[in-house]
């Protein structure tokens, strides 16, 4: 096992685990993890003797999404967080750190498979589907309640692919949770396992693919992922991209920016903005 701060390589025969090892705050994702994650997983991808790579989670879940606290938050500002002072660093922050880099896991030439459980939200959802494969413990959650935070999602628009237009305007623009069976049942995840099995049953489906001769599987992934994207699959994410760029810079974002650190806390913000707007019965309380 080899050790990078917040991120761990476990080589199991011909499958490679990287974990990410931020469980105290959920694996919130922060620079340091993004890029620990980047050099893992492309470092998987260079070793010959690796066919399958898995992606988890240390601790209760497996990604609580981007760290705000370290990208808007009370956190000491990293080089990448003082590119936010300007759009134009704005966007080569979100471009180059969180697009660029799932786009990488996207494209790398192994299977992946994504092991989760607990909560996946919103950026840890995005991740996620970066994989090619998910499966999910019962206990897995998975949501993107970043419409009701007033962003226009995260970066890469996942819903519409993984679960149908229909069914991703309706998860998005109310911020319901969708529960393992659920996702399961949309297509989201492709496996349930009790969460005692998690590892067990994601290695032992791992290690069934890595009997596929990795240039067929490479090859055929690649196929797949261009079926994806002559229907339109990453057109659709660079459109979405730029209309996050946009919703950064509207009055609504920068007002409820503003309002975020006014009250101290998210949830006393959103409680604040939703009154004049919540059914008359809870008004009235």
């Amino acid at each position: 096992m080899s050790t990078v701060d917040v991120v761990t390589t476990e080589r199991l025969g011909a499958v490679a685990r990287i974990t990410m090892r931020r469980a105290e705050v959920r694996n919130a994702q922060n620079t340091a993890l993004i890029l620990a994650l980047d050099d893992a997983m492309r470092a998987a991808a260079a070793d010959d003797a690796v066919r399958v790579i898995v992606l988890a989670g240390a601790g209760p879940s497996f990604s609580s999404g981007h760290d705000l606290k370290a990208v808007v938050g009370e956190e000491q500002a990293d080089a990448w967080r003082k590119l936010r002072r300007t759009p134009e660093g704005r966007m080569k922050h979100e471009r180059e750190l969180y697009v660029e880099k799932c786009l990488a896991i996207y494209h790398l030439p192994k299977p992946t498979i994504a092991q989760v459980q607990g909560h996946c939200v919103a950026a840890g959802l995005m991740l996620a589907a970066m994989c090619d494969l998910i499966v999910a413990a019962d206990d897995a959650v998975f949501s993107n309640p970043v419409l009701r935070m007033t962003g226009a999602g995260v970066e890469l628009l996942v819903e519409p692919w993984e679960l149908g237009v229909r069914k991703a305007k309706e998860f998005l623009w109310t911020g319901d949770a969708l529960d393992a069976r659920e996702a399961w049942r949309l297509g989201l995840v492709n496996r349930v396992v009790p969460r005692a099995r998690l590892a067990r049953e994601t290695l032992a489906l791992a290690e069934r693919i890595a009997l596929v001769p990795p240039v067929t599987a490479s090859l055929v992934k690649e196929s797949l992922n261009q079926t994806a994207a002559l229907m339109g699959k990453e057109h659709a994410w660079r459109y979405h991209f730029m209309v996050h760029q946009f919703m950064h810079g509207t009055k609504t974002a920068s007002d409820a920016l503003k309002a975020r650190k006014k009250s101290g806390s998210m949830k006393r913000m959103l409680a604040e903005r939703d009154r004049p707007f919540a059914p008359a019965s809870r008004r009235s309380r």
